[in-house]
């Protein structure tokens, strides 16, 4: 079947078959997980400067295994983490209750979470929308979910090179950001929506990622 002839339901169940067929090693790889204390370190460094010193409610979509939620629920942040790669969300549940924390994770679509408007601080997200079917109409959705003022975060990054996904190739064609974007057209990219003050972060910190990274990464800030 051609991309072009699948439904969007049928594509992000591609979608969700790739990420919980991922799920059981994810955590192992260096730009996945926390290998070791200066990579846990440096991730603290960069959240803290994000969100401060004073708790906020935050929404981590795309949540996979728990990466960003858990370090912003270590902070002080009530977050909610939400995805729909069943497999993906029960290792953050369970990384969550041996670490203790109240970490609210839900099954759910990152486009559409389905979630009251106006209730969040902060909307992060991390090497997610790229995996959007709709990202424009996904941004509207989560500035609607904004308090005033309210913040979207996402790290990005741009992996030209790297290897296709069986499920990815199928359905590439439908996915606006497939392998990521240049950080000025995601920046330019979040003015078109109306949000405000946008920033871009370079994040190519070796510490970050457990070696340099070979290709761009970065966080790109928009308020509503």
């Amino acid at each position: 079947m051609h991309p072009s002839e699948l439904n969007e339901t049928e594509v992000k169940q591609l979608v969700k078959q790739h990420w919980n067929g991922r799920a059981a090693d994810f955590d192992q790889g260096p730009s996945h997980g926390l290998l070791n204390e200066e990579q846990h370190q440096a991730w603290v460094a960069v959240l803290s400067r994000l969100a401060g010193s004073e708790p906020l409610k935050v929404l981590d979509l795309g949540c996979g295994t728990g990466f960003l939620s858990l370090l912003l629920a270590k902070l002080g942040h009530e977050v909610t983490g939400i995805d729909f790669a069943e497999e993906m969300l029960q290792l953050a549940k369970a990384k969550a209750e041996s670490a203790g924390l109240p970490i609210d994770f839900r099954t759910g679509d990152a486009e559409r979470p389905g979630l009251p408007g106006g209730a969040y601080d902060l909307i992060v997200a991390r090497h997610l929308i790229w995996t959007l079917p709709n990202p424009a109409d996904a941004v509207d959705e989560w500035m609607r979910l904004l308090k005033p003022q309210g913040r979207i975060a996402l790290v990005e990054g741009q992996w030209e090179n790297q290897e296709v996904k069986t499920e990815y190739a199928t359905i590439r064609s439908r996915l606006p950001f497939y392998g990521g974007q240049p950080s000025e057209q995601l920046a330019a990219f979040f003015r078109s929506k109306g949000l405000n003050e946008v920033t871009v972060q370079p994040l190519m910190e070796a510490a970050l990622w457990g070696g340099m990274p070979e290709h761009p990464r970065y966080l790109v800030i928009g308020r509503r």
